[in-house]
């Protein structure tokens, strides 16, 4: 069903704030900010976001991340990103369950090769992966063992392990998952709580679930071709949200798909993990 019927040129970076119980989405190409009944306007691209406190949000800018006050609509600079690079912006990311933020970033345009993954850990923003063309699908298992992440038009999904003290990545990442043969572009993504992971496909009309193991599981159909992000929110963190976007699509495209660029949800799917609070 249809959570809400704003459409986004290019939605993304959903996230459930679970004090608040309140679901916050972007629309990239817009610069802004949703929640049910409101947005808040950026002067740069915003893209993903994690929680701080009740009343802060960690947000993905253009070129810097910042602390965000719902309350206020304030925001102020906490490091900068790729500052001195205009061709750049930042796209996917989440919290990890160290209270770190992995934030990835690419060309404007999609340019090859022009992006990178980081990670923001108490004050400090370390480049992880590079040369990254569409960063997307970060996310945590919920053992803390380990990292995913794509490269999108590589279609293939790397899992990374994690020092279990503080999160740093060790040794290299290896493909966990290869789509190649389904011609699927992975997207955002998100793990429940049994350490399924569930990703957005571009031009996939939904959102398809894998085990630990690599196995496919179930796929999960929203009303429009490019969904972008999911994530799970609601009161027992059992529904499945997702964003989607308009842009790109043709006039007979967006005729015959209307609910392209809308954000999507679906009750009961499965249990998804709480959030994870960003320590500053």
């Amino acid at each position: 069903m249809i959570h809400d019927d704003r459409v986004c040129k290019l939605g993304e970076g959903p996230l459930w704030h679970p004090t608040r119980k309140q679901f916050f989405w972007f629309d990239i190409n817009r610069k802004c900010l949703l929640t049910t009944g409101s947005e808040w306007k950026f002067d740069f691209h915003v893209s993903a976001a994690s929680w701080i406190d009740h009343d802060h949000l960690l947000i993905a800018g253009q070129y810097a991340l910042l602390k965000f006050n719902i309350e206020t609509g304030e925001h102020h600079e906490l490091i900068a990103l790729e500052a001195g690079d205009k061709t750049t912006r930042s796209n996917d990311g989440r919290a990890d369950p160290w209270g770190g933020f992995w934030i990835g970033t690419m060309g404007r345009n999609a340019e090859p090769e022009m992006g990178a993954i980081y990670r923001y850990y108490r004050g400090e923003l370390r480049k992880l992966y590079a040369p990254i063309t569409i960063s997307n699908a970060i996310c945590f298992s919920p053992d803390k063992r380990h990292a995913y992440f794509t490269d999108t038009p590589t279609q293939k999904i790397m899992r990374q392990n994690l020092d279990e003290s503080d999160g740093w990545p060790v040794g290299d990442p290896a493909v966990w998952l290869d789509l190649t043969q389904k011609d699927w572009r992975p997207d955002g993504a998100v793990v429940d709580l049994a350490g399924n992971v569930w990703i957005a496909i571009w031009g996939g009309f939904g959102v398809v679930c894998f085990s630990p193991d690599g196995e496919f599981i179930c796929h999960v159909k929203f009303d429009a071709e490019q969904t972008t992000c999911p994530a799970f929110g609601g009161a027992e963190l059992r529904d499945l949200y997702c964003t989607s976007a308009a842009q790109g699509l043709s006039a007979d495209a967006l005729a015959a798909n209307p609910n392209s660029g809308k954000t999507f949800v679906r009750h009961d799917v499965a249990q998804g993990q709480r959030e994870h609070q960003v320590i500053l």
